[in-house]
């Protein structure tokens, strides 16, 4: 896949390729390779940090999570996010007040990272692209990813391309310890909690409406069969419908690709939206949640149904049950961590019983105390802005050592002078 996304690369900025650019034509996920190079010829950025994001559009919600946890970092240290992408650039710029600015050569890049003493790269992902910034040996390489699950994609082989991977507790060290060869997981990881959790908690508004209300929260679809874990075109149909029978209340929060990838995806969320409507819409039965933040949809429901994914771990400190189901692809893997042993899970022939087996985890809780001694476990200190903290403080700590690590590269090169 790298070496075709290169090819393609290479074909988009040909004399078609420009084109192409021109007129909004690339294939679905090629960035557009639009930069702000000649206008960054020599100038420098301002600031210790740079969160490089290649991606196009179809992944912005990945880096949407960071921004109340970056806008925190910009007032301590600066935040520089560079593109790849116009267009995503343009609607970062319009969301969030950062820094904003797209970068389509390596040789800009690369230079301007120099340049500017940048002192720490972060990434929220680990896209391919990434590469063109992980090239630099000037500053510290951090992965932050988008969330703690028990994914396949939580022990990649790829996070050893970075120096340091901030992660949220002692059971991403433990998973990466268990499932990845030749990673030094202790040295390498640095557990800050879920800084996103800390600043979303600010948007969240108390509870109206005391109804017993279910979150359905699926993943998308997945990018590879050993992935592939989300319910919704398996069990999501069958799940939602016995849970309005049982009376139950429904917030459906579909993931931001769903059916990017497989189409019978994007007609179950159809299906499924057409199915809260008929229930009553406006809420009476239930509603889709799609610009709200993740803590409102924890406050208002009693319990949640979710999949393999970061959701179950951010869920943790809500005290509340849950039902994870179980993937109905045979391919799919997982990194199975104590809190997937010790849910629920719900199969895709067992969906048609999701209400019943709801309504009695909400009436009657008997994890409830295990699950409240794994939070610390796999979230840290939780009490409100600790996991904040914890973040701007790391940062710190790795610029500094920074600083001391690269002025002992450039004595040792200056004192060995040029080859």
């Amino acid at each position: 896949m790298p070496a075709r996304g290169n090819a393609l690369r290479r074909r988009v900025r040909s004399a078609g390729g420009k084109l192409l650019r021109r007129f909004r034509l690339l294939p679905g996920g090629m960035p557009d390779g639009i930069g702000d190079d000649a206008a960054l010829a020599g100038s420098a950025l301002d600031g210790d940090v740079v969160v490089y994001f290649p991606d196009t559009m179809d992944s912005l919600y990945q880096l949407r999570s960071w921004y109340g946890p970056l806008l925190e970092l910009h007032r301590a240290q600066g935040v520089t996010i560079v593109c790849m992408d116009s267009r995503t650039a343009a609607a970062i710029r319009a969301e969030v007040n950062l820094p904003v600015v797209t970068i389509a050569l390596d040789a800009t890049l690369d230079a301007i990272i120099l340049r500017s003493d940048t002192k720490l790269v972060l990434y929220v992902n680990y896209n391919p692209l990434n590469t063109a910034a992980l090239r630099s040996r000037s500053a510290i390489h951090v992965s932050l990813l988008h969330g703690d699950s028990d994914k396949v994609v939580s022990v990649s082989n790829q996070i050893k391309a970075y120096d340091y991977s901030f992660v949220a507790g002692q059971a991403a060290i433990d998973r990466l310890e268990r499932y990845t060869t030749l990673f030094d997981a202790p040295a390498r990881c640095i557990p800050v909690g879920r800084p996103p959790l800390d600043t979303d908690l600010s948007e969240v508004t108390p509870r109206s409406d005391d109804r017993p209300t279910v979150l359905y929260a699926p993943t998308w679809e997945g990018g590879q069969a050993s992935s592939a874990y989300s319910s919704l075109a398996t069990h999501g149909v069958a799940a939602v419908r016995s849970l309005l029978d049982e009376g139950l209340r429904v917030i459906y929060r579909p993931h931001p690709l769903t059916g990017v990838r497989v189409p019978d995806f994007g007609e179950a969320d159809r299906e499924l939206r057409e199915m809260l409507e008929a229930a009553g819409g406006g809420g009476a039965g239930g509603f889709v949640s799609t610009n709200r933040p993740l803590h409102q949809d924890f406050t208002d429901s009693d319990l949640i149904l979710c999949d393999v994914s970061a959701v179950s771990g951010d869920w943790l400190p809500t005290g509340k049950p849950m039902i994870i189901t179980r993937p109905a692809d045979p391919q799919s893997r997982d990194a199975a961590t104590a809190l997937l042993s010790m849910s629920p899970r719900l199969t895709a022939s067992e969906a048609s019983t999701a209400g019943t087996l709801a309504r009695d985890l909400i009436e009657n809780d008997p994890l409830r105390e295990e699950r409240i001694e794994l939070i610390e476990y796999y979230l840290g200190d939780i009490t409100p802005g600790s996991s904040l903290t914890r973040f701007l403080e790391a940062c710190r700590r790795l610029a500094a050592r920074r600083d001391e690590l690269w002025q002992r590269i450039q004595e040792q090169e200056g004192a060995r002078g040029p080859d």
